[in-house]
Parts: structure tokens; C-alpha cells; sequence
């Protein structure tokens, strides 16, 4: 077995999240996804984030009946501060006899020197699947120096440049622009209803 973790605070989840898990899930050849919702976030102000539940809610309609992918509730069933390494070693020992995938974005992977224990994380990983941009060989080579070890553990997916953001979305919402073909449907209509990013 090969999985794939995909964390974030989804706030909310959005096409660019699912067509980069798409890709992923296909490049990488993995057996599937666990998409890992992050409560409250170690880099974050915790108030300025929406209800954990109603992310959920967000991100369980985001993935609909998609078989490859699953939600983990690793990070919601333990106290905060909440680390990507801590994250890892559970999931290892949950899932012994499966290669971990982490999956992030090229920027996530420029900060990894200022991740809690970048290379306990990294030793974690089986590998990182990271979304491939311009200038990120280079970063791999400064990267190397910090965290011996992590050019062979990288492996790049590459999917369509969508500057769609969460953080866009929420100040769109705010600014009350259009913002509907961003997200699923499904997602659209939760903040909707619950008059998210308001």
C-alpha cells in the first residue's frame, strides 16, 4: 500500500486541493489519499480560523463518494499544538506495512527549515510529493544543506498553475465578488448556508 497525507486547515477546500490530490494520486501511483484537517493550525491565530466542524463539514462534501480518498481524523482526536511530525510518527504506527506519501505545495517545502523538526519529519516520510514550480531545484539545493537527505526523498507532481487560494477565497467572499466556481458545488452551498468568510 501507498498513501498519500494531505494536510491543511482546508479553509475552505477548494478545486486547486482536489485536482493537486487528482494528480497526485495518479503521478505518484498511490492506493490512495488521507486528507488530514488540521484544527488549529501551530502558525496560525486560532480565532481567525473557521470551527473546525464546519471545515469538516466542508472538506467531507469537497471529497464527496470519491473511493480514493478518505478523511483522517488523526489530527482532530489530539490536543493542539498540533505538528506535522507528531502527525507522521502516529500515522506510521497506524499504517505499519504502508509507504507514507506527504503531500504538500513548493512553497510548503521552501518553509520546511522552519517546521518543528524538519528532519525527524522528513525521516517520517517515506517520500514527499510536492507540486512542481519554477525555481524549486534551486530551493532543493539550499534545502540539502538544512535537511541532509531530502533531494531523494522529493518527488514532483505537476498539475495546471490555478491561483486559487484559500485565503483568495475568503477575501472574496468578504469583498462580496464572485467566488462560486472556486470550490466544489457542494462546498459553495455550506458556506452559503452558513454565511462563512461574511
Amino acid at each position: 500500500m501507498k498513501l498519500g497525507i494531505f494536510g491543511g486547515t482546508f479553509d475552505p477546500p477548494h478545486l486547486a486541493h482536489l485536482i493537486l490530490a487528482e494528480e497526485a494520486y495518479f503521478q505518484l501511483e498511490l492506493d490512495g489519499i488521507l486528507w488530514v484537517l488540521t484544527p488549529v493550525p501551530p502558525h496560525k491565530n486560532a480565532g481567525a480560523i473557521t470551527p473546525w466542524q464546519h471545515r469538516l463539514d466542508m472538506l467531507e462534501a469537497a471529497i464527496g463518494n470519491n473511493p480514493i480518498f478518505k478523511i483522517s481524523r488523526v489530527d482532530i482526536e489530539r490536543k493542539p499544538p498540533l505538528y506535522a511530525v507528531d502527525t507522521m510518527h502516529i500515522l506510521r504506527r497506524d499504517y505499519p506495512t504502508t509507504e507514507l506519501v506527504y503531500l504538500m505545495g513548493g512553497d510548503s517545502l521552501s518553509d520546511l527549515p522552519t517546521w518543528q523538526h524538519p528532519l525527524e519529519f522528513v525521516s517520517a516520510c517515506h517520500a514527499l510529493g510536492v507540486m512542481h514550480r519554477v525555481g524549486i531545484d534551486d530551493d532543493l539545493l539550499n534545502l540539502e544543506e538544512y535537511i541532509p537527505g531530502i533531494r531523494a526523498k522529493v518527488q514532483f507532481v505537476k498539475a495546471p498553475l490555478l491561483e486559487i487560494s484559500a485565503s483568495n477565497i475568503r477575501e472574496r467572499v468578504a469583498a462580496g465578488m464572485p467566488f462560486r466556481y472556486y470550490l466544489p458545488e457542494a462546498v459553495f452551498n455550506i458556506i452559503q448556508e452558513l454565511q462563512l468568510y461574511r
